[in-house]
């Protein structure tokens, strides 16, 4: 019997990046599709011939994931309508651009591209992201690095780093940052919740 062509990997504890170039975008698909279900913490951003594949830390994924409940919790307790996408593949053919979010909303209804990608840093990537979000058309970037958010808003020249979100003009970015803990998220979640009920 011989054996699969995918296999499950090894539980990393750090994030690896292998970089390709001369990919084609039929080569991309055709790598996401045998990749994409397989290899749930793996990240693929293509840009232009140019493809990173990168193996997400388990650093990564908590952080990742508690930005995202205290995103979403601030989203409730404002009653702002959302539709959140996780780490849904995104890609425009014309472009050549595709990749996976961190975290992803839409605002309002659900559109084809997000307006709001979310991004975690640990370390430098090997292809622009920004780039790639441009493309696609996403309105807003956050990157968390170093204990802080850095917010990229699109320009019709190219994203601008800005002080505050225009998406969410309301929200205090260092007092969602103060409660970026991974380490305990529910008791982080739930102190961020009872703060906004008394602002």
């Amino acid at each position: 019997m011989s054996s699969p062509i995918v296999t499950q990997p090894p539980l990393i504890d750090s994030e690896q990046r292998v970089l390709l170039h001369g990919v084609d975008w039929h080569q991309y698909e055709s790598l996401l599709g045998v990749l994409g279900d397989n290899f749930p913490t793996l990240r693929m951003s293509y840009l232009e011939g140019t493809l990173e594949i990168m193996t997400n830390s388990p650093e990564h994924e908590e952080l990742k994931k508690v930005i995202g409940m205290l995103i979403e919790a601030y989203l409730q307790e404002t009653r702002t309508r959302f539709h959140a996408g996780g780490s849904t593949t995104f890609r425009q053919a014309a472009k050549k651009r595709g990749l996976e979010p961190d975290e992803c909303y839409c605002l309002g209804a659900k559109k084809e591209f997000p307006d709001l990608a979310i991004e975690v840093v640990i370390t430098s990537g090997l292809v622009n992201k920004l780039e790639i979000y441009q493309g696609l058309g996403v309105r807003e970037v956050w990157q968390w690095q170093s204990g802080q958010f850095s917010i990229y808003h699109l320009r019709s020249t190219g994203y601008e780093l800005v002080e505050a979100s225009e998406l969410l003009s309301a929200l205090d970015l260092k007092l969602l940052a103060s409660y970026v803990k991974p380490e305990e998220q529910f008791d982080a979640v739930m102190a961020f919740r009872e703060t906004l009920r008394r602002r």
